[in-house]
This record gives C-alpha cells, structure tokens and sequence, in this order.
C-alpha cells in the first residue's frame, strides 16, 4: 500500500510508487508495467488517480523551469507544485494569470482535472496550457500543443491519455493584488447583485456555512493594483472585516494569505492559503459543481432550500465565478461558469447519501462535478454526454491513444471511459 490522499478518505490500492528521476525512466516504466496511474500531490478526494497497478510519480524529474519570453510561456515539469513555479517567475517579471484556492496542488494534477481559481474574466488553470508532454501507452513521447487537432481533449484528461512530464503554460508580466474580505452580506443582495459583487475585483469569493441561510458570511475580493477606481467601502451591506478572516469559523487565519488590503505579489494574494502552511483544514472532504453563470441565482436558491439538511454537513461553502473555455472535459467549456464548491465535515457515509439530493437540485441548470471531488459517478455516467458535447470524442482519443487500456482504472471504468 502506499498510503492514502491527503484528507485520507482514500487509500489508494497500488502496490508500489514509483519516482522515476528521468523522462527516459518513465517511458521505461510504462511500457513494462500493465496499469499505471500518474499521481499528485493527492489532493484528489475520489479514486480517480488510484490504480491497481503502478502509481507513478513525476516529482522527482528534473527541476527545469524555462521562460520562453518572445512565446510568452514557461515550460516546468509536471509534477511542480503552483506555489514552487510562482515566486521564480516573480523573481523573472512574469506571472500566471489564475491561481487556484491552494498553492500546494501540482501543474498536471490540477490541469488534469479542471481546477480552478476565481474571476469573471479568468479561466480555469488548464485554460492557460499552451502544451502538454504525455508519455502514452507505447512508451512514446508526445507534445501536444494548442493548435494540434487533439490538443483540446489532451489537456483535461482526467489521467486517461497517459503520464504527463512537462506542461507549457501562458504567462503575464507580473503584477500585484491587494485583497479586502467583507463580512455580512445579506443573500437577498447576493443574488440582486451577483453580476455586480463578482464584478469588484480580478477575483471575488463569497463564502457561507448556511447555517443562517440568508446570509453570506464572507466576500473575499482580489483586486490587481491596476485596476481603476476604488474598492467600496461598502459591498451591497456588507462591511469591511475588523480583522483577518479564515473561510471556516473558528480557524485560526495566520493560515490564510495576507488581507486588510495590503498589496502584495500575485502569487501571495490569489490563494486563500499560505504554501508553508498546511492548506484548508485538513479534516474535511470536498465537492464543486459548476454551471452555466446564467443560471447562478437560480441555482444558489436550489441550494438555499436545502440549507436545514445541509447545514450540519457542510464547513463552508463558496461560490465563485470562472470564465469559459474549449477544452473538451473542463468543467467551464463552453460558457462563463459558477462554481459552488462544497467543503464538508468528514463523514463520508453522510455526504454521500446527502449528495444525490444536491445533485438533483442543480441538475436542471447542467451542473458539471469537479473531476477530483466526491459526487456520485454512477449517476454522473448517465449525465456526461449530454454535459460535455466532445464526451464521444474524448472516449475515442482515448481508445487511440490507449487501446491497451494501461491508464484506465475503476473511477474511468465507472464513467464507462
């Protein structure tokens, strides 16, 4: 066994991991081996990077990270964490354009299964891969880049295609973010003026446990330093916080980036958390559903109306906006999105049963499951070709590119991949 992911409600069946230290070396596992699975920074909470094979590791490959400027990309390995790429593009003038909640997931990881950050204008963190480095089933090398025919279905792929060594993502000169938490915004004005409130900085999150349902207990703004005009002293009813917040109440905020306003590098603002910091909470499990922005308020007062039920099963919750994109199994294709992201008390057996509930709430609005948190994948198999229109094309890339099936494991098998 080679133990668990990282909130521990998984215990990955492998019987060995392997940490090859070349490209070379991972050509050579993979042609040996009957199964294998590239795995993360375990931050998955379903059994999606499991296998009954080889787990394999990318972290130990060459720690080569290279600015291309007149390409306005960087190319670093795969197994990279966001939080140890970021501060060496400060350092060379440059930045990414998205960071997700947690700067401690790894590049292919969070590519791999559509993660994401916040902002209306801001696309998920796979939105800005210019090019993947796949060692696929054959043992071949292969470098997708955008443009290729495939290149849309290789970039989310759920750890189908094969194991990623190298991405190429777009870069930006760098800048500076200055972040404002707001507490007590009345729901009514949420949803009166959600357009408005995601709209008041490059990234905006709202934060509630629905334990009073008609309140959002927090809205976390992320303004770049160059955006025009002030933030407001008052957002919609809610106030400026006395203090440092935390998204769970009771938690100790030294954990969270730095607020009050105070400006700082982009990469130590759009996180919630710190990276020497254990991230979130630890204890807990996680759920996301995003769906088409046009459908956020009515979406948000499905889950409003679950909010006795939920309540005693839920840390916090946030709502958070991302901007669409094409590539074929990200969960924001096709249209500017709302994500409602779920992080729940660790019961599992509870949240389980409580889940297809939620799912029926949002169904109506084509919500799409974050590949790498708990929903019900049974009921998501009936559900993904009518929600991703390239799912058929997706199966078929993968069948050519794995016909042998070494990459395929129960959570694919399950989504009939």
């Amino acid at each position: 066994m080679i133990g668990t992911n990282w909130s521990g409600n998984i215990a990955y069946r492998a019987a060995e991991l392997q940490s090859p230290r070349s490209v070379a070396e991972v050509v050579d596992l993979v042609r040996a081996a009957p199964a294998v699975k590239a795995l993360g920074s375990r931050h998955c909470f379903n059994d999606i990077a499991d296998t009954a094979g080889v787990a394999v590791s990318v972290a130990e490959l060459p720690r080569e990270i290279r600015v291309d400027e007149e390409r306005r990309v960087v190319r670093a390995p795969a197994g990279l964490r966001y939080g140890d790429i970021s501060p060496e593009l400060d350092a060379a003038g440059w930045a990414l354009p998205n960071l997700a909640s947690l700067p401690h997931i790894s590049l292919a990881g969070a590519i791999a299964t559509g993660t994401h950050g916040s902002g209306d204008a801001v696309p998920s963190l796979a939105a800005s891969v210019a090019g993947v480095e796949i060692v696929t089933a054959d043992g071949d090398v292969r470098m997708q880049r955008r443009g290729d025919a495939d290149f849309a279905g290789t970039v989310v792929s759920l750890g189908a295609l094969g194991v990623v060594t190298a991405v190429e993502i777009d870069i930006v000169p760098r800048y500076e973010i200055a972040q404002t938490v707001f507490d007590g915004l009345p729901l009514a004005s949420a949803l009166e003026h959600y357009d408005e409130i995601t709209a008041v900085g490059y990234s905006v999150s709202m934060f509630t446990t629905w334990r009073d349902p008609d309140v959002i207990d927090q809205v976390w703004v992320k303004r770049r330093a160059d955006e025009p005009g002030a933030l407001p002293g008052d957002l919609f009813g809610a106030r400026p916080a006395a203090g440092k917040r935390h998204p769970l109440p009771g938690v100790d905020p030294l954990f969270c980036t730095e607020q009050g306003g105070a400006r700082g590098p982009w990469y130590a603002r759009l996180p919630h958390f710190k990276l020497e910091f254990t991230p979130s909470n630890g204890d807990e499990l996680q759920s996301e559903y995003l769906l088409p922005r046009a459908h956020a308020v009515a979406a948000i007062e499905r889950v409003r109306a679950l909010a006795p039920d939920l309540a005693p099963l839920v840390q916090v919750c946030e709502l958070r906006t991302v901007a669409a994109d094409d590539l074929w199994l990200s969960p924001a294709a096709g249209a500017a999105t709302t994500g409602i992201h779920f992080t729940w008390v660790p019961d599992q057996p509870a949240v389980e049963a409580f889940l297809p509930r939620l799912e029926a709430a949002l169904e109506p609005f084509g919500a799409r499951p974050h590949w790498g948190k708990l929903f019900d994948v049974a009921a998501a198999r009936e559900r993904v070709p009518d929600l991703y229109p390239r799912w058929r094309d997706f199966a078929a890339l993968r069948e050519r590119w794995d016909p042998r099936g070494v990459f395929r494991n129960d959570f694919l098998a399950r989504l009939g991949l």
